[in-house]
């Protein structure tokens, strides 16, 4: 191979990491973001977290029309999204626009996933995290919570309902959906769990016979 196709090929490898490069800086906006909130810096805030999801989608369109999928890119984009609401609820449950029982089921949920997942791994190996419908439209229901929050904290309230909306209808459908979709993680990685312990011991059987 020619000093040439040799650079091109490192070229094609260094681009193939533009994605990732995108998230980790998505994940470099979660503390100035955090530090904004926490000094009632709403707008700048809001700024970063724009240029939080416009980048999601950058890099999420990025992977998927040149196949620049990694598997560090497939665990890092969903963190760095995760990472940044959790953080957000956190500052607005400490600075009480957000209630102390709503942030309790949001991290609850999460850190049961976590937990879960670390303990499928350690006991079978690799798993596939894949999002359920009912976990996309949890996210979506936190963000758009999020957002009217921090809005009418900005004082950009378009009209004087949002807070109404917000207070009790947002938090109370945030709270019932992440506490459907952690049940349903559970059950679900349960299942696969006993499956795959099942499969384990009937190929070990065979073996021994």
């Amino acid at each position: 191979m020619n000093a040439g196709a040799t650079n091109d090929s490192r070229w094609r490898q260094a681009v193939r990491q533009l994605p990732n490069l995108v998230t980790i800086a998505r994940f470099a906006l979660v503390f100035p973001t955090a530090w904004l909130l926490w000094h009632n810096q709403i707008v700048a805030a809001l700024v970063l977290i724009l240029v939080g999801g416009l980048s999601d989608a950058v890099d999420g369109e990025l992977a998927r029309r040149f196949d620049w999928r990694t598997r560090f890119g497939a665990i890092a984009d969903p963190a760095a999204d995760k990472l940044l609401v959790v953080v957000v609820f956190v500052v607005l449950a400490v600075q009480g626009h957000l209630p102390l029982w709503l942030l309790v089921l949001v991290v609850g949920r999460d850190l049961v996933i976590v937990s879960g997942a670390l303990a499928y791994r350690i006991l079978f190996g690799e798993l596939e995290m894949e999002p359920t419908l009912l976990s996309k439209v949890n996210t979506a229901l936190q963000i758009v919570v999020l957002l009217l929050v921090l809005v009418h904290l900005a004082g950009y309230e378009p009209a004087a309902g949002i807070a109404g909306v917000v207070d009790p209808v947002g938090f109370v459908l945030v709270g019932v959906s992440s506490t459907v979709t952690g049940f349903q993680y559970v059950l679900v990685w349960s299942r696969r769990a006993r499956d795959e312990h099942r499969a384990r011991r009937a190929a070990s059987e065979q073996d021994g016979g």
